[in-house]
């Protein structure tokens, strides 16, 4: 699977793309977790694009259920989840009847007090819970702000690849993140030869498009997830510009100031992570050293012998 032709960093041309290609964004948020958007707005905005939609709500479905209902639009029922760690994992599934099911025993019973807080669940536990159904599990922003993608200092690196040895892929352009962390998610789904996607992460109907995913396939659920599984598809797009992202970050300050002490024990986890991390750099640094000068010394004393 050579993902490296299979990214491209441009803004897509929905003039033309979905005219020959099955298009979908794989990851927006509407009004049920941190969007603004109602479902009807969301569904009316596709249609005029052309393309598919993800719901992805943070630990929350209602939105994909809702979606679903658009029997013109062709849509791909999925989630965001929240581990306990603060890092996000996407969840696709075949249908929507496993959806809800997952939903209902494998995430509604370990949330916070808010849709928006972690579940009490570690990143390894909730991709196990998800491989029990027909579904396509995706690190989701890997490389982005502090703890919210897996490439973080909460997970080391044997850790971190046993977590890739579990999902099906990388989400490799997300149009909310920066283009440096982008390129570095691109560069790490590269190098793990599995599955990509592409996806807006929009919070407003005007971000949706700016990454997609695509694929010459039918236009169906199973054909295109069948597609990012086995490597036939492709990732395009750019990210938000400065003034959206502002107003999407805004937009946002409503579920963190709700959920601010579940952010505070994210926070003080992550930075701990971090003291550990660099307390154990400066550690070895130190021991380097201390026995290059210790080599040192006996050279210079077995040359006076």
């Amino acid at each position: 699977m050579n993902n490296l032709n299979r990214i491209r960093f441009e803004k897509p041309n929905l003039e033309i793309l979905p005219k020959k290609h099955t298009v979908v964004d794989l990851h927006f948020h509407t009004r049920f977790s941190d969007g603004i958007n109602k479902i009807k707005t969301v569904a009316k905005r596709a249609m005029e694009l052309g393309i598919g939609i993800a719901v992805t709500d943070h630990n929350e479905i209602k939105g994909a259920i809702a979606i679903y209902e658009c029997k013109d639009l062709l849509t791909i029922p999925g989630i965001e989840i929240t581990s306990s760690e603060g890092s996000h994992l996407l969840v696709y599934f075949y249908s929507i009847d496993e959806l809800k099911k997952f939903y209902q025993r494998d995430v509604r019973p370990f949330m916070g007090h808010d849709i928006m807080t972690s579940l009490s669940l570690k990143m390894e536990d909730i991709i196990h819970r998800a491989t029990r159904y027909n579904a396509v599990i995706i690190l989701a922003h890997p490389f982005c702000a502090a703890y919210t993608g897996v490439c973080n200092l909460q997970f080391p690196p044997e850790r971190l690849q046993r977590l890739c040895d579990l999902v099906d892929g990388v989400e490799v352009i997300n149009a909310g993140n920066i283009n440096k962390w982008n390129l570095k998610c691109a560069v790490f789904g590269f190098n793990l030869n599995k599955a990509i996607v592409g996806g807006s992460d929009g919070h407003s109907i005007n971000q949706m498009g700016r990454a997609v995913t695509y694929s010459d396939c039918k236009p169906n659920c199973y054909a295109f997830l069948d597609a990012i599984k086995e490597g036939r598809n492709k990732v395009v797009g750019k990210e938000i510009d400065f003034i959206r992202k502002f107003t999407s970050n805004s937009l946002k300050l409503r579920s963190s100031i709700r959920n601010y002490p579940d952010l505070i024990g994210k926070n003080v986890k992550y930075s701990r992570a971090v003291i550990n991390s660099k307390s154990k750099l400066l550690m070895e640094s130190f021991k380097r050293h201390f026995n290059s000068r210790s080599k040192k010394y006996e050279e210079r004393e077995f040359l006076r012998l």
